[in-house]
């Protein structure tokens, strides 16, 4: 894999990443690898934010629209796709330019994200089995038996936690500290590259009005009929879309649990709640990076004149 300089601009949602994404991919000969969860699936636009067809014209993107909504795409099949399209782009003598505010698909360009243990299907199916027929109770003390040095961080009152934890374990046949330490040993996805990495960001009040400005403009566009002829097609195969913001709301005023009166406030309350995990985020789990005001970035400015 040849090295190239992987650029990348994050910021909360709303932050404004999208227009000054093109103006700076249009100036610097780029093109965009979306690192957006929700930006994958084929007709999750309205309450996505997601580019127009206009604005997707302007520039060549990769890894939006690329799955059906009822098609989960984890985290390693993101990364295998990235990689691809890094090595795509770079070997046509084109820069590279990542922009998205999904935190865990951030971080695989700086770091480990998921390892290389392989669990057989048999395995998986009989410790859902198990925790089925004889609870979570059962599962954490076959997970302490193979780890008498103790569970470390795990939460074991959390199923999937304790069920992954348990999976990785019996695959392997070492411990969660083993496991912990050849993670921790194994390089990142994209180790070969140098990554820049600017944030945008904004007040928080300013930010909060660009959020309700959003939600307002999407429920106007049609987000509820968009979410009505995506739970036909499949969303709710599909929990990490179906839990997206926008959506998940929408969802539950369709089934009669959410007032139709409510259904803005609900979406703008979660997306503050979002923009406010996001920046924590940013600031604890990606490297130390460069912060831009929103107000102020320019293409020249952006990425110390590209």
């Amino acid at each position: 894999m040849g090295s190239a300089v992987i650029h990348v601009l994050t910021g909360e949602t709303a932050v404004g990443k999208t227009e000054l994404a093109l103006a700076w991919a249009e100036a610097n000969d780029a093109e965009i690898i979306s690192c957006d969860s929700t930006l994958f699936y084929r007709g999750m636009d309205i309450g996505t934010a997601k580019p127009t067809r206009a604005e997707l014209a302007r520039v060549p993107h990769h890894l939006v629209d690329i799955r059906a909504v009822d098609q989960p795409l984890d985290i390693t099949g993101f990364v295998d796709l990235a990689r691809a399209a890094v090595d795509d782009i770079a070997a046509r003598g084109r820069r590279v330019l990542v922009t998205g505010g999904s935190g865990f698909y951030l971080k695989a360009f700086f770091s480990p994200v998921a390892d290389n243990v392989a669990v057989p299907a048999a395995l998986r199916a009989e410790i859902a089995a198990d925790l089925e027929h004889r609870g979570l109770p059962a599962l954490v003390e076959r997970l302490r038996a193979l780890n008498p040095a103790g569970l470390g961080p795990l939460d074991t009152a959390n199923p999937r936690r304790v069920t992954r934890a348990l999976e990785r374990c019996l695959a392997s046949g070492k411990t969660l500290a083993e496991l912990a330490a050849d993670f921790a040993a194994q390089p990142g996805p994209f180790a070969g590259h140098d990554v820049a990495c600017v944030r945008l960001t904004r007040p928080v009040d300013e930010l909060a009005r660009r959020i309700a400005q959003r939600v307002d403009q999407m429920l106007a566009a049609g987000l509820v009929d968009e979410v009505r002829a995506l739970r036909a097609a499949g969303l709710e195969r599909n929990p990490s879309a179906a839990r997206a913001i926008g959506y998940r709301e929408t969802l539950s005023m369709l089934d009669g649990t959410l007032p139709e009166a409510d259904l803005a406030d609900e979406i703008v309350k979660n997306t503050k709640a979002l923009a406010r995990k996001q920046r924590t985020w940013f600031r604890t789990q990606i490297p130390p990076h460069r912060e831009q005001p929103a107000t102020s970035a320019t293409v020249a400015t952006l990425f110390g004149g590209g």
